[in-house]
């Protein structure tokens, strides 16, 4: 079966919450591969290391994901609660803010895992694991609210 036919398939067959936690999982566990090498590197000078092997592809596919949830979000024919809309669409911004940092060697990357492991949670109706975020200084977007 080639490539396409594959993701036709999948697209066909799974609902489009099941490919948005998909892709959450898969972008969410690319940042995770770099977690480890990110909490012990505290100067920016190695942050930037981990960046380059690898790390920022991640974080730019996670600001990616994000701004395509935004634009998702603003639109007029998005079904969900406007409450929750507004509250999304607050996170995505936060998150934009967050990759920003991130992507200068700066902390957020533990706040942005947790974010994305609780969105992932809500689309797979599972409750998250707890993560610390205080690693590197940066709080999740729930402590600055």
């Amino acid at each position: 079966m080639s490539i396409s036919a594959y993701k036709r398939t999948i697209r066909e067959s799974e609902s489009p919450r099941q490919i948005e936690a998909r892709v959450f999982a898969r972008i969410t566990g690319a940042m995770y591969q770099h977690h480890a090498d990110w909490a012990a590197s505290s100067e920016k000078l190695s942050r930037l290391a981990v960046l380059s092997g690898g790390l920022r592809d991640a974080v730019v596919q996670n600001r990616r994901l994000w701004e395509r949830l935004r634009g998702d979000l603003a639109s007029d024919s998005n079904a969900l609660p406007p409450a929750l809309r507004a509250n999304l669409l607050s996170i995505s911004l936060w998150v934009d803010r967050t990759c920003g940092v991130v992507l200068g060697g700066g902390p957020g990357l533990p706040a942005l895992i947790d974010v994305n492991q609780n969105i992932l949670a809500g689309l797979s109706a599972a409750r998250p694991a707890p993560t610390s975020v205080d690693q590197d200084g940066a709080q999740s977007y729930s402590q600055t609210l």
